[in-house]
């Protein structure tokens, strides 16, 4: 035991330093997000993530925006293991063959008015996969989408604007991109 605590503090620190943090932009999203939950959806917008055949880099972004540092439930944001009690799903990946039933149920589960959200550029225009055998695409393939939010994988400040676009244009009562 001695030996490996010896190791531990001679070989020192090892990882690399935690990314710039941008606190004001956060917590100005995060306001306008709970000012606008709260005028449409009743203080809070539930959402069901799916995963539809991604390489998981989306969901690690998105499992950051319920840690401590971003936690989203203080702007109103919760996610929900049943589409049943979901006002949005936020969809990642290119749709797998295989999936492409799935999100049709999950889709059809959500109730009405649901937003559908592609999260990545896999979700939006099928990234590396694009169509294949194997792969139906983008999520506009497959169920109509609300909302885009690019990136390879959007990080959880991006994934943020998009939710605030998505209720904003929902809000004004525009279809939104």
């Amino acid at each position: 035991m001695l030996r490996i605590l010896g190791q531990s503090l001679r070989t020192g620190l090892v990882t690399e330093p935690a990314p710039e943090r941008d606190d004001a932009e956060l917590e100005r999203i995060g306001v306008e997000l709970r000012r606008c939950l709260a005028a449409r959806f009743g203080h809070s917008l539930a959402i069901r993530q799916v995963d539809a055949g991604s390489c998981n880099g989306c969901e690690l972004e998105i499992h950051a925006l319920n840690n401590p540092y971003y936690d989203v439930e203080r702007f109103g944001l919760h996610f929900v293991a049943s589409p049943r009690h979901a006002d949005a799903l936020l969809v990642t990946g290119p749709v797998s063959r295989h999936m492409e039933a799935a999100l049709r149920r999950t889709a059809s589960a959500t109730p009405s008015p649901k937003l559908i959200i592609a999260a990545g550029t896999c979700a939006c225009d099928g990234g590396e996969f694009g169509v294949s055998y194997a792969s139906c695409g983008a999520v506009e393939k497959v169920l109509p989408v609300d909302v885009k939010i690019p990136g390879c994988p959007p990080t959880p400040l991006d994934l943020l604007r998009g939710l605030l676009a998505a209720v904003e244009a929902r809000s004004s009562g525009n279809r939104p991109r």
